[in-house]
């Protein structure tokens, strides 16, 4: 039996973490494939388009309200955060197998080239968790026809 360090350790999780993520978030874009709004059935624009509206709280049509409930309602799922959480771990399981590789020895800027996907993910997490908070604006979104109390 070989013993490890704390970096191999923590990159023997990291990979775990790996596949456990990316596991899920198969799941997640296979469902995400059968939804309407995915389909070719749509304009180019029309998703971007739709809330753009509801974060400018502009008047939506039936059709566009149905659509950014939809949409936001994917994006609001626990399993979106699955991309992103796998991205992070290759990045972790980067870093930490070349520091353990290194045996303690000073670290070179490839070692950190890890903490580029690392901050892409926290990028990707950050516009998932912003649009969730769309949920919020569309649950006052105005239709065109709708009567001013």
């Amino acid at each position: 039996m070989t013993t490890s360090s704390l970096y191999g350790t923590l990159a023997i999780v990291a990979f775990a973490l790996i596949g456990v993520f990316a596991a899920v978030a198969f799941v997640f874009t296979g469902r995400m494939m059968g939804r309407r709004h995915v389909r070719r059935s749509l304009d180019i624009g029309v998703l971007p388009a739709t809330l753009r509206k509801v974060r400018n709280r502009d008047p939506l049509t039936d059709d566009e309200i149905v659509l950014a409930r939809e949409v936001l309602a994917d994006r609001g799922s626990l399993l979106a955060l699955a991309v992103p959480a796998t991205l992070f771990c290759l990045g972790c399981f980067y870093v930490f197998g070349s520091l353990e590789q290194l045996h303690e020895h000073i670290a070179s800027e490839r070692t950190f080239l890890g903490v580029i996907p690392m901050i892409t993910s926290t990028n990707m997490a950050v516009q998932i968790l912003r649009s969730v908070r769309l949920k919020r604006r569309l649950v006052n979104a105005i239709t065109p026809n709708a009567q001013p109390r």
